[in-house]
């Protein structure tokens, strides 16, 4: 996992390459929606992007988790099916519910089933490398899903500019960033830790979250400011040494989020002496987007070894997709 991580940057340059030498099959067409579907690792990706198109799309774009498709989808539909193993049961689902409702569908796959039907129903499907977990494919999967908005005309944004820019960016600053994760994790282990960011990052806040599960073998939760000022900062009640608040910042959050922040800092501090602001770095979106990805990744397989767990094994879902595939 740790040699993955190291080559992310190497991964959105070759993800860049993916991209850029597809050639899609769908014609161009207006769109009524967008609904990207995809769960774990191949699903974080869309809802990134979904937070990023929010005032970009004139259509909505909705990200789906379950085995089954909104019941608007239609011909006017794009349905982007995200599955890196491509056996995804939900997601295999979702993709014959697609196909059923005549919409136009773009798979983003490393093969497998998902592969398998794209290719007899002549559907676009990009392929990408195989052999790893997918949640160490995340670069992979969110390259992809802009190209799809990119050809279909939906997004008129230069973003391989920003996407280059990170890569240049994360180059630079990798050896900080091992060093901060390792101050970060000593201060996460044995903890429980608690992520909140600006509702626009709230893709990246999931991400961290997820990462901390399957990475770190540890349990914690995330929220979204200012929803979470409508309900969860009332269950601040309780003085709990164990909790650890890392909060995801960045120098451009809208004003009246960076006012909120402030003010929960007081109320969280009365009830744990644990808080770490994280600050992100870049210009653009995706730069403060993917150092946020790549630090924190560096942060979950650091705890990984502080814990004593490989970073890689998930026997609890494998055991679970067995017992699933009896059924």
């Amino acid at each position: 996992m740790k040699e993955l991580i190291q080559n992310f940057p190497i991964q959105l340059h070759e993800a860049l390459i993916i991209g850029q030498n597809y050639k899609f099959h769908a014609a161009k067409g207006g769109f009524s929606n967008v609904v990207l579907t995809g769960l774990g690792g191949s699903g974080i990706g869309g809802s990134i992007v979904q937070n990023f198109v929010f005032d970009k799309l004139k259509v909505p774009f909705i990200v789906n988790k379950d085995y089954f498709l909104p019941a608007f989808i239609s011909s006017k539909s794009l349905v982007i099916v995200s599955s890196y193993s491509g056996n995804t049961e939900e997601t295999v689902a979702a993709l014959n519910h697609a196909i059923k409702a005549k919409a136009t569908v773009v798979c983003i796959t490393s093969g497998g089933k998902i592969a398998e039907i794209a290719k007899k129903k002549k559907v676009d499907c990009i392929l990408v490398p195989a052999g790893m977990p997918p949640r160490a494919c995340l670069g992979y999967s969110i390259v992809q899903v802009l190209y799809t908005l990119q050809h279909f005309g939906l997004i008129k944004y230069n973003f391989e500019k920003d996407v280059n820019a990170s890569i240049k960016m994360l180059k630079k600053e990798t050896k900080d960033m091992q060093k901060k994760a390792k101050a970060i994790a000593q201060k996460l282990n044995g903890k429980l830790p608690i992520i909140y960011a600006a509702s626009d990052f709230e893709g990246v806040a999931v991400r961290v979250r997820q990462q901390l599960n399957e990475n770190s073998k540890m349990l914690c939760w995330h929220h979204a400011i200012p929803e979470m000022n409508h309900n969860e900062l009332v269950g601040w009640r309780d003085k709990d040494p164990n909790k650890v608040v890392l909060l995801l910042r960045n120098d451009d959050d809208y004003e009246r989020v960076k006012l909120r922040m402030e003010i929960n800092k007081k109320i969280f501090k009365k009830y744990t002496p644990n808080l770490i602001e994280l600050y992100s770095k870049g210009g653009s979106y995706w730069e403060k987007v993917f150092y946020f990805i790549h630090l924190t990744d560096w942060v979950s397989v650091i705890l990984a070894d502080l814990h004593h767990v490989d970073a890689t094994e998930v026997k609890v879902i494998d055991f679970l997709k067995g017992q699933l595939a009896k059924s």
